[in-house]
């Protein structure tokens, strides 16, 4: 199960792969978006493990600035798999966070899976 709720949202994002020199940056489209992650769709895959820094625009013009581990590769081009990457916040500062839980649903998020150990 998830530990965020996911808002279904088409947002454009700048991504820049971490160390690369190059000014400017890719521009992906975030199909959803979380307090933990996003899932930016595209045909340009990084591979897994790959770390990322994003900005992502919100509707109220504020630009939530993150670095984002790549957990996910989707290659398939079905209607029901997009190709595209799930990524997994790994630095977002206190401020960012708050702004972006602003633009999210106040629904409960998912609950994480009970602990199976035994007493």
């Amino acid at each position: 199960m998830r530990r965020h709720r996911r808002k279904p949202e088409e947002l454009p994002v700048t991504v820049r792969a971490a160390g690369n020199k190059v000014d400017g940056g890719i521009h992906l489209d975030a199909t959803n978006l979380s307090e933990g992650g996003a899932f930016l769709r595209s045909s340009l895959l990084f591979e897994v493990g790959e770390l990322l820094h994003l900005e992502i625009p919100l509707a109220s013009g504020q630009i939530v600035k993150a670095s984002g581990k790549v957990v996910r590769v989707s290659k398939s081009r079905s209607t029901v798999q997009e190709p595209g990457m799930g990524i997994e916040f790994a630095i977002l500062s206190p401020e960012d966070r708050q702004t972006l839980a602003a633009h999210l649903p106040t629904a409960e998020p998912a609950r994480a899976k009970k602990d199976k150990r035994k007493s």
